[in-house]
């Protein structure tokens, strides 16, 4: 492609000054193709939706499966790609930053560290430590990537707002630029991330019956979707070849 990726992490940092701005999820090169055609700024990868298209679910890639796959949705698009870099691959601060380091060299503009393993979550300071160890990482490569401080709680069962809101500020007091808990989905909780974590960033997580300009009042600065696009594209599939089978005849194209 034609823009470096210094360029594209400058524009994806800027992007994050002001406003709110839709980041949709793509899963492979087509689908890429078809959200820059819509005209999106930028784009995240989704570890589920790349999962699926392998025929796996979400968390059984190898972290050189995700780093390749981080390298070609970055190569394929002018546009800045925030990675879905799940839990780093590693347990331990050492390896989450030697991960990190290498995810740097796929040219992603951003990426995200989420905080459980399973479905428990990792212990707060060691959590943190995870965090602090990424910034690390990225500030010795000295490449401008944006950092994404995830906490899982709400998609685990652990959605005390309280506990949530402490994770996420002291990851942003670790390093993180940007904050994420994915899974909230109360406008005023939301409003209450966004204030705790001022003036940095938040992320929010598009589910069904949000809507972005409420999270954009709520003081989001960017909304993806996750698998939501892939999941919407496989329940199509689903539905034409269930179509195919009891009538015998395939849906409309377009």
């Amino acid at each position: 492609m034609l823009v470096d990726a210094k360029k594209k992490r400058a524009a994806f940092r800027e992007l994050h000054k002001a406003g709110c701005f839709v980041l949709p999820n793509p899963w492979d090169i087509g689908s890429v193709r078809r959200l820059e055609k819509l005209g999106f700024k930028a784009l995240a990868t989704t570890s589920s939706g790349f999962a699926w298209s392998m025929g796996r679910e979400d968390g059984e890639m190898s972290r050189d499966e995700v780093l390749s796959h981080m390298r070609v949705i970055s190569e394929a698009s002018d546009l800045p790609v925030n990675a879905d870099f799940e839990a780093g691959f590693a347990d331990s601060p050492e390896g989450v930053g030697l991960n990190v380091a290498i995810a740097v060299g796929t040219g992603v503009a951003g990426l995200s560290i989420e905080d459980r393993v399973g479905r428990e979550l990792y212990e707060v300071q060691h959590a943190v430590e995870r965090i602090r160890a990424a910034r690390e990482a990225i500030d010795y490569s000295e490449e401008d990537v944006l950092l994404v401080g995830r906490t899982e709680g709400f998609l685990v069962g652990r959605t005390e707002l309280a506990a949530t809101i402490d994770r996420l500020v002291a990851y942003a007091e670790a390093g993180a630029d940007c904050l994420y808990a994915p899974g909230v989905t109360e406008t005023s909780a939301i409003a209450e991330i966004v204030s705790a974590v001022a003036p940095k960033p938040v992320n929010a997580l598009l589910l069904t019956g949000m809507r972005v300009a409420d999270l954009a009042e709520a003081g989001v600065r960017r909304v993806s979707v996750g698998g939501g696009l892939a999941a919407a594209a496989w329940a199509g599939f689903d539905r034409a070849a269930r179509q195919l089978i009891e009538e015998g005849t395939v849906p409309p194209r377009g």
